[in-house]
């Protein structure tokens, strides 16, 4: 069983990242009239999110490696979404145009990769100071 967790938590994370990415790359390049249907989007929350979608597949393969930068990659990557997060506030107050489910969106995706950095640091950087 210790051995499929690497496996599981990178299957996920790839997932999410893969996913993420698809997005973000439709909305930032007008794939599949994707920009029209998202309506009020914020592109610096896009670009934040096409980052963060390299960030995720790295880390996918970091798990996969007990890679002990995996932790530090995820850890960066809830700086850059938590940045980008208050931009949007800063964007907000300012009285720019968004969509309300870009707030819930980001806290969903900042409490994701918080709880991906903190299963990479104990599942492979705590184990490997041994």
């Amino acid at each position: 069983m210790k051995k499929a967790l690497p496996y599981l938590f990178a299957s996920v994370l790839a997932a999410f990242g893969l996913l993420t990415l698809f997005l973000s790359s439709s909305v930032i390049f007008d794939l599949f009239g994707v920009r029209a249907q998202e309506g009020n989007y914020v592109l610096f929350i896009v670009w934040a999110n096409f980052l963060n979608s390299l960030f995720y597949l790295s880390a996918a393969y970091g798990f996969i490696e007990s890679k002990k930068w995996t932790a530090s990659l995820l850890g960066i990557s809830g700086i850059v979404l938590l940045l980008a997060f208050v931009g949007l506030f800063i964007y907000i107050k300012a009285g720019g145009t968004y969509e309300t489910k870009t707030i819930g969106a980001m806290a969903f995706r900042i409490t994701v990769t918080l709880v991906f950095s903190a299963l990479a640091y104990f599942t492979i950087t705590k184990n490997k100071k041994q």
